[in-house]
């Protein structure tokens, strides 16, 4: 399968929009959603202690009668008539409780209301009767089932003598199973999001529950209840007891040690999320489609002068080729560096054509780039933009080698010097014979110091190396660079020449740099 740019450009935009708008539905979501959590936990902290201020008000209030009927009850405690009508007055005057009672101080109830009276004479022992009987101050009992069979908590005041002798307590029942004044007061709930809440005593142990049948539950292994009965008020997510993920707020009720908890479910809490998300992806889809389509119109227009491009390279004439390369509309730098690279490559190609081969750029002496073969070089060099320094050499004192051993030992020399520019270069480098004991080498890519280097490193091995018969010579280098000596090619080969010739001039056998 065959993979073009306009297809690659298009696909890799798609890829990034929808990596980028996943990314921003992603973070949309996560802040919206801890946003959610966030502001269901406070709101379900408000509630609780709303709800626990209200719990506690109302005990206090109850507390209160309880003790305003305490106070007459030392005059009433041997008339049961009397007794009896101030029980069903303290029931009738609030409706805080669902029975009320005076038991004496053997524990024998004494007065009751209707639903207790059946009782009357007989002597309770059940555990919120003999903490009230214990404690002789007023109480709140802990959840217990009564003799009558009812769940329910008990609030008592100590009733006293003029003269302080304690003679039993007065008690209001609050049934917990069953409609009563606390089932009223915790049932308006007015949040119809799935929230809801419950009440656990100091024990842990439900109180109030929506779910009737868990009250008198102990769910103490709840982090909530265990920190709302340790009297902390806050907000958190939790899993509750049953398994589901939460977000509670809690409230304590310092008069009674109980815990008011508010938490809605989390799935409930998140669910509209996913309807948000939904939203924000219909909102956004016909503006996607517009920008895809826009992107497959760029996507096209970029690919269309390079598919020109490589079309009209293919044509097997290179005129035709290059006279269709030229109407190619590059309308992009890019592009158009591209068209002008491939027309100077058909330019060169037809100026190369039946003049360039191996025989006229090559020394036949030593094999290195004649002067033809240079210029070749530096055109290609100047084409690219590439730097490059020049190092000329030239044997110092050849003239007189030939003279006193002969032109095939100089030819000799020759030769071996060229080896010894062989072993001093990189293969990157462009070694030349400029004519006669004169050499060049090119250094692409290379500073004017570090040419120097080389310079000086093949200057030393030639003056340490015997070349033939006429034992050791000398050479003499100048270095330049192209373009710090000038913009011209030129200009760096004359510069190279005139500190070749300052070599000469401080003695031979040694490297001067031109500074430019």
């Amino acid at each position: 399968m065959r993979i073009n740019l306009r297809g690659l450009v298009l696909a890799l935009t798609v890829f990034s929009a929808l990596a980028a708008t996943a990314n921003a539905l992603y973070a949309s979501y996560r802040v919206q959603r801890e946003q959610l959590i966030a502001n269901t936990l406070e709101s379900n902290r408000v509630y609780a202690a709303k709800l626990a201020e209200s719990a506690g008000s109302f005990l206090k209030a109850a507390q209160q009668q309880l003790g305003y009927s305490a106070r007459h009850m030392p005059d009433l405690i041997e008339l049961p008539e009397e007794l009896a009508a101030e029980v069903t007055r303290v029931q009738q005057q609030t409706d805080s409780f669902n029975s009320v009672g005076v038991v004496r101080a053997d524990g024998t109830i004494l007065a009751a209301t209707q639903s207790f009276r059946s009782f009357l004479g007989t002597r309770v022992d059940t555990p919120g009767s003999r903490v009230a009987l214990q404690a002789r101050q007023p109480v709140i009992s802990k959840p217990y089932v009564s003799i009558a069979g009812n769940l329910l908590i008990n609030l008592s005041h100590p009733i006293f003598s003029n003269d302080g002798r304690y003679l039993g307590y007065i008690a209001g029942t609050i049934y917990l199973r069953n409609e009563s004044a606390l089932q009223d007061l915790l049932g308006k709930h007015h949040y119809q999001d799935g929230s809801y809440l419950y009440v656990v005593d100091g024990d842990g142990r439900l109180i109030y529950h929506t779910d009737a049948g868990r009250v008198g539950e102990r769910v103490l292994s709840n982090p909530v209840v265990a920190a709302v009965t340790a009297g902390k008020a806050g907000a958190q997510r939790v899993i509750n007891t049953k398994g589901v993920d939460m977000l509670a707020g809690y409230a304590a009720v310092p008069a009674s040690g109980w815990g008011v908890i508010a938490q809605r479910p989390a799935a409930a809490t998140l669910e509209p999320i996913q309807d948000l998300i939904w939203a924000l992806i219909g909102y956004a889809a016909p503006l996607a489609l517009a920008f895809l389509l826009a992107i497959w119109w760029c996507a096209r227009m970029i690919s269309l002068p390079l598919s020109q491009l490589a079309t009209n390279v293919e044509h097997q004439d290179v005129a035709v080729a290059m006279q269709r390369v030229k109407s190619v509309k590059a309308w992009y730098f890019e592009a158009q560096r591209l068209k002008r690279a491939v027309i100077w490559s058909f330019t060169s190609m037809q100026e190369k054509i039946g003049k360039l081969n191996l025989a006229s750029i090559t020394d036949p002496l030593t094999g290195l780039r004649n002067r033809r073969g240079t210029q070749d070089a530096v055109d290609q060099l100047q084409a690219s933009g590439t730097p490059f320094s020049v190092v000329a050499l030239d044997i110092d004192h050849f003239k007189q080698v030939n003279d006193t051993y002969g032109h095939t030992v100089g030819d000799a020399v020759i030769q071996d010097m060229a080896q010894v520019m062989r072993e001093c270069s990189r293969p990157s480098d462009i070694l030349c014979r400029n004519g006669g004991e004169e050499f060049l080498i090119l250094l692409p890519g290379v500073g004017a110091q570090e040419a120097a280097n080389v310079a000086e490193r093949l200057r030393a091995r030639v003056a340490k190396r015997p070349l033939r018969e006429a034992s050791r010579i000398t050479v003499s280098a100048g270095v330049a660079q192209w373009p710090s000596s000038g913009p011209g090619v030129d200009q760096a080969f004359r510069a190279a020449d005139a500190a070749l010739y300052a070599a000469k001039q401080q003695g031979r056998n040694c490297v001067v740099t031109h500074q430019a």
